[in-house]
């Protein structure tokens, strides 16, 4: 079954930033590690905007957010700290997708930086944008020095996301992506083609949280 992942971001300039950050560490982290199915577990401050926070959690398989062990932490069942900490936040983003490239395989440990992009796709053009994604783009930042990986995930169910595609890419640091040889990557003839057709566009660049 291909793996699966949750990503979920938050600006939150409104709340303590020292409760936030021990509500992540201390409970909420901590509670979806223990869930199993669950892999990797990692936060991510924003590069340029400090109080954007993204938390990516590598699943072994989609059908994880559906386990009687994660619906009795989630939804619901939230704990009274995270509606608490959660009420003064402004949600960026939450995303749980199906990995469509590179096949299985999952997040590398120890990443300095991680790139988010999040976007829908006007129709007409889907077939050119997964082509182009999956021929051109995705390979070519692979290949970009100190990309450490480079995946992609659909949304799982229609309707569910308000975006239907994710791309993250792991970082030796977020330095990356002002590298020559990634602005390179990035400026193509094709890439001109497919970006006016991008819709609900969320680019998040991040630094590994280090508490």
């Amino acid at each position: 079954m291909a793996k699966g992942q949750l990503i979920v971001a938050f600006d939150f300039a409104n709340a303590a930033a020292d409760e936030f950050h021990d509500w992540y560490d201390l409970e909420h982290i901590p509670e979806r590690e223990a869930v199993p199915g669950f892999g990797l577990c990692e936060r991510w401050i924003g590069d340029t905007e400090p109080t954007f926070a993204v938390a990516t959690y590598d699943l072994d398989s989609i059908g994880v957010l559906q386990s009687e062990a994660y619906k009795a932490i989630a939804y619901e069942n939230l704990s009274v700290w995270s509606k608490r900490v959660t009420a003064k936040c402004s949600r960026l983003l939450r995303f749980d997708g199906i990995q469509i490239n590179p096949g299985d395989a999952p997040a590398p440990e120890g990443a300095g930086g991680l790139l988010l992009n999040a976007m829908n796709v006007a129709p007409e053009a889907e077939d050119d944008f997964n082509a182009w994604y999956d021929e051109e783009h995705l390979p070519a930042l692979t290949a970009v020095p100190g990309t450490l990986s480079a995946r992609r995930f659909r949304s799982a169910v229609e309707g569910r996301s308000v975006r239907r595609y994710v791309a993250t890419y792991h970082l030796e640091s977020p330095d990356v992506t002002r590298s020559d040889a990634w602005k390179t990557a990035v400026d193509t003839p094709w890439s001109a083609r497919i970006r006016p057709h991008f819709r609900d566009h969320v680019r998040i660049l991040t630094g590994r949280y280090i508490r």
